[in-house]
Order: C-alpha cells, then sequence, then structure tokens
C-alpha cells in the first residue's frame, strides 16, 4: 500500500455520505469493463446506496486513510438468500476506491470480515460476486462460478457469480 496507513473500522450511520459517496463514485468506474452501459446506468442508482440496516448491525466496515477517507467498504450478515443454513453468512456490498485498487485495501478489509464471522461462529462465507470482482474473490480463496441474475427491478438483471469459501 501507497498510504502512510489504514485504519479498519467499525462503519456508523455518520458514515454513510462518504459510502454513498464511495459507491457512486467507484462502482462506474469498476464495472464498466464487464457490463454493458445500458445496464449499469439502471443498476448504479440501485447498488450504488449505502445500506443503513447493515450499517446499523455492527458488521459493515470501512477502510480510511490517515486524513479519515473512506477508501473501502465492506461487510457481512447472517445467512444470505435463499434457505437459511447454520453457520453461513454472506459477504455484503464490498467496494473499493477505484484509484486505489490492487493496493491491499480489499484484502485487509476482507481479512477482517472473515475474521470477525469466524469469531461470530460461522463456518462460511457466501458471496454474490459482479463479474467484475470475481477474479480477486478467487484469489482471497473463494470458489465457484455458478453464474445467477439478480432482478434489482423491473427489467434490471444483473449478473453476478455465486462464490464461497470455508473459513
Amino acid at each position: 500500500m501507497t498510504h502512510q496507513s489504514l485504519t479498519l473500522r467499525t462503519a456508523t450511520a455518520a458514515d454513510i455520505a462518504a459510502i454513498d459517496a464511495l459507491l457512486a463514485r467507484a462502482y462506474p468506474r469498476l464495472l464498466k469493463a464487464d457490463y454493458p452501459p445500458s445496464l449499469l446506468v439502471m443498476a448504479i442508482p440501485r447498488i450504488a446506496r449505502a445500506q443503513p440496516g447493515l450499517i446499523a448491525s455492527g458488521t459493515y466496515h470501512v477502510a480510511t486513510d490517515d486524513e479519515g477517507r473512506i477508501l473501502a467498504a465492506g461487510g457481512w450478515s447472517r445467512g444470505g438468500p435463499g434457505p437459511a443454513r447454520p453457520g453461513t453468512g454472506q459477504i455484503r456490498h464490498v467496494v473499493t476506491d477505484d484509484r486505489m485498487t490492487r493496493r491491499g485495501l480489499g484484502r485487509a478489509l476482507l481479512t477482517r470480515i472473515m475474521d470477525e464471522a469466524r469469531s461470530a461462529g460461522m463456518t462460511r462465507l457466501d458471496c454474490l460476486s459482479t463479474l467484475t470482482a470475481l477474479p480477486f474473490y478467487h484469489a482471497q480463496g473463494f470458489s465457484g462460478d455458478r453464474r445467477l441474475t439478480v432482478s434489482l427491478g423491473p427489467g434490471i438483471d444483473f449478473p453476478v457469480i455465486a462464490v464461497s469459501r470455508a473459513l
């Protein structure tokens, strides 16, 4: 990492505007190589918003620089889409500033998420990865390549890849 220090901390409601700004800036730039503009123009307004309930859960985290700027964010929750499976958590709403990729931020954040989930009794984490993030998750030990489509609203079918990892 090229920055002086990185602080990983639990996100709070006071971070919502900064997380919104990060998502709104980074997602269009990161996803444009793997998704058509016609889909992104409809999907970005729906996915590039902080999720207050997830932030309030205490399992959503941010990585900040020395000046307190949020450079990455992400978290996890118990269960996930579909039937509940004991001991399984779901990776949620992960993003890294598009100007700061490939510097270890995502890895540091995901390590914290996995450690926390393991400490909470999870034995497995599932993730619905964007097409763009799939190489990142595979590099972090996640496996799987089952293609799914998430409906973001009428006429907005967003392709994802289901991956998972034992903890």
